[in-house]
């Protein structure tokens, strides 16, 4: 199935989020049996993304996509979505909002003999693509290429 670009969807829905208050997140069109398309969708606020938001921005984001026509006139299902508590760091507004906070880290290869790392980001550079966290006091500090995924760690109390 012929699909239009997913940063080019993306583009066209950014108006409605920005109305609407959140940020997308992630685009992301499966295909196969049940062809869909997923829009991912974020915020700052404390409250994150509930069911009624998600609920506004696909009402919204309806008569865009069937202007747009993503799939050239093939039926597909729509969904939109919170990205989840657990989702990695995309963009540089991602790493930038958890400056100061406890992530999670996965290595490619081991660094010291661990591929997980659990500490607070404490630096971000989008251009050199490097990162700084601290951990018991000491800073290490990474390159994206080295990560195979940062997350904000979640604490159960």
């Amino acid at each position: 199935m012929k699909v239009i670009p997913e940063k080019e969807i993306e583009t066209a829905l950014m108006p409605v989020a920005e109305q609407i208050g959140v940020e997308i997140y992630e685009v992301v069109f499966k295909q196969g049996r049940n062809p869909s398309l997923t829009v991912y969708i974020d915020t700052d606020k404390e409250d994150g993304i509930d069911l009624d938001t998600c609920e506004k921005f696909h009402n919204a984001i309806d008569p865009v996509l069937d202007e747009l026509d993503p799939t050239f006139g093939m039926p597909y299902t729509l969904n939109v979505s919170s990205p989840g508590l657990d989702r990695p760091f995309k963009k540089d507004s991602d790493f930038l909002r958890h400056i100061g906070k406890k992530v999670e880290i996965r290595l490619y290869a081991p660094i010291r003999g661990e591929k997980y790392i659990e500490a607070v980001l404490t630096e971000y550079n989008a251009e050199s693509k490097n990162i700084a966290v601290e951990r018991n006091g000491e800073t290490v500090k990474l390159n994206l290429s080295q990560i195979a995924k940062i997350c904000e760690a979640i604490e159960f109390n």
